[in-house]
C-alpha cells in the first residue's frame, strides 16, 4: 500500500526562534495519523530541526542538495553535510529551483543520482506553468520532466522516490487546480511510470499535489484515488492549517 504522506516546504522563512516555536507548537498538537508528516525548514535551522525533533514520529527534510560531494561551490549543501546531521529527505526540482535559479532536467537528473548514491530519499517535484496548460502542452512537459529527470534510473531506486505533482500555475497565484484537475495528472503519471517501467512501481509510488493546498480544499484533493498526500508551502507555516491539512488526510 502506498504511503501517504503530508510535507511542509517553508521556504525562505522562519529565522530560529520561529523554527523552534513553530516545531514545538507541532509536536505538541500532532493528531494520530497514518500519514508520514515532514517538514522542510531552511538550511540553517535543519540541525536545530532534527535535534528538537528526535523523539518525534515528524521526519526533516532538505530544501534542495548539490549534485558535488565536496568543492568550490560557494553557497551549496551537499549530501553528506545533510546527513550528517541527520537529514535523510531532500526535495529537488521545486518549480522555484527551476524558474528562478535555472535548474534544467540534466542537473536535476545529477542531483537525483547523487541523493540515491547516499541512499537518502527523494521528493522530486514537477509540473507545468501556465502558458504548457493553456496550450494544452500539459501532459508532455509533465512527461518531458520525468523522462528527464528519472527515467534513467535503475527500477529498484524508486523505492526511495516520492513524486510532487506542482501545476506551477498554482503556486502562491491563489489559484488550485479542481480535484479533478489534480487526479486527471496524477493518473496521467501513473500510465507513464507504468509504460516506462511496470505497474508495480506506478502502483507503488507515492504521489503528492503541491498546488496551494489550503484546509478548506485538502480533504477533497486528497479523497482522490491517485493522490497520496500534498507538497504544502504556505499553509505548512500555519501550525492549526497545517494540523488541518494532515488531519483531512
Amino acid at each position: 500500500m502506498r504511503k501517504k504522506i503530508v510535507a511542509g516546504n517553508w521556504k525562505m522563512n522562519k529565522n530560529l526562534d520561529e523554527t523552534e516555536a513553530l516545531l514545538a507548537e507541532l509536536s505538541a498538537k500532532l493528531p494520530d495519523t497514518h500519514a508520514d508528516v515532514i517538514v522542510a525548514p531552511t538550511f540553517v535551522n535543519l540541525a536545530t530541526a532534527v535535534n528538537h525533533l528526535n523523539s518525534s514520529v515528524i521526519q526533516v527534510a532538505a530544501q534542495n542538495m548539490h549534485f558535488e560531494d565536496t568543492g568550490a561551490y560557494t553557497g551549496e549543501i551537499s549530501a553528506d553535510m545533510l546527513l550528517n546531521i541527520g537529514v535523510g529527505t531532500v526535495i529537488l526540482g521545486h518549480s522555484e529551483r527551476r524558474s528562478l535559479f535555472g535548474e534544467d532536467d540534466a542537473m536535476l537528473a545529477r542531483k537525483v543520482k547523487k541523493a540515491l548514491e547516499k541512499n537518502m530519499q527523494i521528493i522530486f517535484c514537477f509540473g507545468e506553468e501556465l502558458s504548457d496548460r493553456k496550450s494544452s502542452n500539459h501532459f508532455k512537459v509533465v512527461e518531458g520532466q520525468l523522462k528527464n529527470g528519472l527515467f534513467n534510473l535503475p527500477a529498484e531506486a524508486w523505492s526511495s522516490i516520492i513524486l510532487a505533482y506542482e501545476p506551477v500555475w498554482a503556486i502562491g497565484t491563489g489559484e488550485t487546480a479542481s480535484p479533478e484537475q489534480a487526479q486527471e495528472m496524477h493518473e496521467f503519471i501513473r500510465k507513464t511510470i507504468a509504460g516506462a517501467y511496470d505497474s508495480n512501481i506506478a502502483d507503488e509510488v507515492t504521489i503528492l499535489y503541491g498546488g496551494s493546498v489550503k484546509p478548506a480544499n485538502a480533504a477533497e484533493i486528497f479523497s482522490k484515488p491517485d493522490v497520496d498526500g500534498g507538497l504544502i508551502g504556505g499553509a505548512a507555516l500555519k501550525c492549526d492549517d497545517f494540523i488541518a491539512i494532515i488531519n483531512a488526510i
